[in-house]
């Protein structure tokens, strides 16, 4: 009797088995779980560069080469990054449909997740900016009036104060920015399309960004209101200048006429 009872077991035994198993369990998962989701992770990536590397040889290699190192046609798309590609491609500017001083936005031929597969290939061939996120170029809670304030010391020498666009040197223009989506804004800030200088994060953080587009969206929303009136376009001071001269001058120059022809007839008189 006295042996049996040395032998049986303590009521928390169970218990302390129990809690090992689980432990042994969670630690399998932990182990196991993560590698297999990087694993799947890995084999979607590798299945977008493959089909993003088919869709390149149809429609890009012509001009930037077979793999991406550019040529007479076209430039190197070796390091420019997967936001370049989102927004060339998504803005319809590429392919382009032939040379010269700049590459016009057009209709979109890609689909999105087409895009998304060329932009995974020529991310492959080097590292560069990134495609932001939804929650990157959300313009919610952003300072509208520190926006403002970055855009006319960095960008209204090109875009014009509200973001209207203008004419450049040489053929080249800055595109109206009415109705641009706030992800292209961002991306074409993170990588300086055509003759536009890029801010990288370094230069321009990222809340930055999301402050400028905040203020392109509340200066061309449907309900803004413009305090000085017509707005002649909002072109600035050349639409307005030149209306001053064709309109104000010619307007000068009917009275004199009116006032010289009556002159005339009162002297006769």
């Amino acid at each position: 009797m006295k042996k049996l009872s040395a032998r049986r077991r303590h009521p928390l035994a169970a218990v302390v088995v129990l809690l090992l198993a689980l432990a042994a369990t969670g630690g399998l998962y932990a182990a196991f779980a993560p590698a297999g989701k990087a694993q799947a992770d890995e084999t979607a990536q590798s299945l977008a560069i493959e089909e993003g590397k088919k869709l390149y040889a149809v429609g890009c290699a012509s001009c930037h080469g077979t793999g991406g190192q550019g040529t007479s046609d076209g430039p190197s798309l070796v390091g420019v990054g997967s936001a370049a590609v989102d927004f060339q491609v998504g803005t319809g500017r590429m392919p382009a449909q032939q040379p010269g001083a700049q590459v016009p936005k057009k209709k979109v031929i890609y689909s999105q997740a087409e895009i998304d597969q060329l932009a995974a290939y020529v991310a492959s061939l080097g590292a560069g900016p990134v495609t932001p996120t939804d929650k990157q170029v959300d313009p919610a809670g952003a300072d509208v009036a520190n926006g403002g304030e970055l855009f006319r010391t960095n960008c209204a020498q090109c875009h014009n104060f509200t973001g209207k666009g203008g004419a450049l040197t040489e053929g080249k223009y800055a595109p109206d920015l009415e109705g641009v989506s706030p992800k292209h804004i961002y991306e074409a800030m993170q990588t300086g399309p055509q003759s536009m200088p890029s801010f990288p994060d370094t230069m321009m953080p990222e809340q930055e960004k999301k402050d400028i587009i905040a203020y392109i969206e509340s200066v061309n929303g449907d309900e803004t209101e413009s305090p000085g009136g017509l707005a002649l376009g909002g072109l600035g001071p050349v639409s307005e200048g030149l209306f001053a001269w064709i309109f104000g001058l010619g307007a000068l120059v009917a009275v004199a006429v009116w006032v010289a022809a009556h002159t005339a007839k009162a002297k006769k008189s």
